[in-house]
């Protein structure tokens, strides 16, 4: 029994230390780049994943029924349990990861039969309460199993992780117990634990990571792509239909605007990816009239809305919304939305 607790010690102390190690990278980065640094801790892609018992929703009180089975997510001490039942049998795992913020929803991920499961239901703060994940089919399931959620496979559960962790893949493998919550320094700028050790070793390290302002912006749709899904992923797997109003570079791409090489309509014209997404529709004006100003310095602007010129976002990229995510939005294929008009595809 005793070395039985010894192991568990020992392994507990490793990914203690692991998980620590990720996090103090991040915190050395801060001392250098505060001002990159500063807004990015409450931001949502800091936040884009977290441990289920430090997800901010009600501890009581989460339940759905569908059919006859009977959902409910609860917290029990400093965890959060996960549990469907049909009248007879119960099915409980205590969760392991919330992912999202949770602005729109919030999923959860949890260990079943040795594998990685996707609740069934997710949490949303519309109706401040369960409801099914997006993307779950809509039929009742044929058994308590079937009812857990969606048993994810190993890619997509190395792309759940990878997209919302930092330091979840070593050598192309997915290692949960040294990854670190949330998208980091090091998720985006690669090198940087190199560029890190040479401060270490000396006053000049050898390597800089590289910068990503030096993208085009093709190249930069494509890098905010590997997690907001690229026009190529979307275009020949899906979805299309409504639910890829949730994939922004691949909206962006299909705007008449848009321009491989035009640094005026690349994601970081206008979204600062050091904080958090701004919501007021009049703080986009100024990108929009970057371009639609008639001329910008030697270079043609494209023409001057005849209707207005401030809150440009609010006609041109509408919110649409999406009832199963109880939530609408923002549509990032740029354009002229008449009344009456479909969805483009």
């Amino acid at each position: 029994m005793k070395s039985i607790l010894h192991a568990a010690v020992v392994i507990f102390l490793a990914l203690v230390q692991a998980t620590f190690a990720d996090s103090a990278k991040v915190v050395t980065c801060r001392q250098c780049h505060r001002r990159e640094s500063g807004q990015f801790e409450e931001s949502g892609m800091t936040n884009a994943l977290v441990l289920a018992g430090q997800a901010e929703i009600p501890d009581s009180g989460l339940t759905f029924r569908q059919g006859p089975f009977f959902y409910n997510i609860e917290r029990r001490g400093n965890q959060r349990w996960y549990a469907v039942r049909d009248g007879k049998n119960t099915i409980s795992e205590p969760i392991d990861w919330a992912f999202g913020l949770g602005v729109a929803g919030q999923t959860y991920v949890f260990r079943h039969n040795s594998a990685w499961y996707e609740g069934r239901v997710s949490y949303y703060r519309e109706i401040n309460g369960l409801d099914l994940t997006v993307g779950a089919r809509l039929e009742v399931p044929g058994s308590l199993e079937e009812a857990v959620g969606r048993r994810l496979s190993v890619r997509a559960s190395i792309e759940c992780f990878d997209c919302h962790a930092t330091g979840a893949l070593r050598d192309g493998a997915l290692h949960t117990e040294s990854l670190t919550p949330g998208v980091q320094c090091q998720r985006c700028h690669a090198d940087a634990d190199t560029h890190l050790a040479g401060f270490q070793q000396s006053n000049k390290p050898k390597t800089l990571p590289r910068r990503l302002s030096q993208l085009t912006t093709e190249e930069l749709s494509d890098f905010c792509g590997q997690c907001h899904r690229t026009w190529s992923q979307i275009a020949s797997d899906g979805p299309q239909n409504i639910n890829n109003v949730r994939f922004q570079p691949y909206r962006l791409t299909n705007s008449k605007c848009y321009d491989s090489i035009d640094r005026r309509i690349r994601c970081t014209a206008c979204h600062n990816p050091h904080s958090d997404v701004v919501h007021s529709v009049g703080f986009y004006d100024s990108r929009c009239l970057a371009c639609h100003s008639g001329h910008t310095g030697n270079e043609e602007g494209a023409k001057l809305c005849k209707v207005a010129s401030q809150k440009c976002v609010s006609c041109h990229m509408p919110k649409i919304r999406i009832s199963d995510a109880h939530n609408a939005f923002t549509d990032h294929w740029i354009r002229v939305v008449k009344p009456g008009d479909l969805y483009p595809i």
